[in-house]
């Protein structure tokens, strides 16, 4: 089943209305399209939704009127340190975009240059950016226990075009495993998040290889996203991804059908 449910659009930082994006995904044989605008962040008005009730009101819309062609779903992508009204919602991503030291919100993953700053907060040292980065985002998983968790280790994004700071780094890929099965008790769903590649900062998806195993062995769930931000990328890698997921053993991931979470094989 086709099928994408981290999907921006022009309510916060897409390229494309939502009604251009159900078209797209219903000439491409999706069988469901999920919203999943940023939620309301105080702190960075930059990418996050301003409208959210003409949001809501328009996927409503669209779920309606496109009802016999494919399914829509309104989901939110909220931010750890700002979790929306979940009623709101047929489904929540959380993720966490930023670094919190002493009261400051510093940017994860917006540009290269700013994630140094937030490296800069801790003196230049990734292991105490990590353990930041871990300990809030593990804390609000577990608390909040979102649907799906967004980009799991998001902090190694600018790790192929620059400078490796993690993915060679045996500290930091211990850590990562031990924050890994932290999330694994929510029982939440982690995405297999293609975005990076698609936006040309990496070449293999969140979460990285080690973390996909322990996912594995541990019994986790995934589902693949693409964390469209254009049309043209909503099923970006779709195909090598679960390729690649056979490949380590998984044998399905799960979408969204009839308004709940179902195996989908690969």
């Amino acid at each position: 089943m086709k099928s994408n449910f981290h999907t921006h659009s022009t309510f916060c930082d897409g390229i494309n209305t939502p009604e251009e994006v159900v078209l797209y995904g219903i000439d491409k044989g999706f069988s469901a399209i999920g919203f999943s605008s940023h939620g309301y962040t105080s702190y960075d008005l930059r990418y996050c939704m301003k409208d959210i009730e003409g949001y809501r009101a328009e996927v409503n819309r669209l779920k309606e009127r496109y009802k016999e062609k494919i399914e829509v779903y309104l989901g939110v992508e909220e931010d750890a340190f700002a979790p929306a009204r979940r009623t709101d919602f047929d489904y929540i991503i959380g993720s966490c975009h930023y670094f919190l030291v002493d009261g400051k919100y510093y940017p994860i993953d917006s540009s290269y240059d700013y994630f140094k700053a937030g490296l800069k907060a801790f003196d230049g040292d990734v292991i105490k950016l990590t353990e930041n980065y871990y300990d809030n985002f593990c804390e609000y998983i577990n608390r909040r226990k979102p649907d799906i968790i967004g980009h799991f280790d998001l902090i190694t994004k600018f790790d192929e075009i620059d400078e490796v700071r993690f993915l060679n780094n045996e500290k930091y890929l211990t850590l990562s495993e031990k924050y890994v099965k932290e999330a694994l008790k929510s029982g939440s769903l982690f995405e297999l998040n293609t975005g990076a590649i698609a936006r040309g900062y990496r070449k293999t998806p969140y979460p990285y290889e080690n973390l996909l195993h322990i996912i594995r062995k541990e019994g986790g769930g995934l589902i693949l996203s693409s964390d469209s931000h254009e049309v043209k990328t909503l099923d970006f890698q779709f195909d090598e991804s679960r390729k690649m997921l056979k490949d380590l053993g998984f044998s399905y991931v799960y979408t969204f059908s009839g308004g709940e979470f179902v195996k989908d094989f690969l």
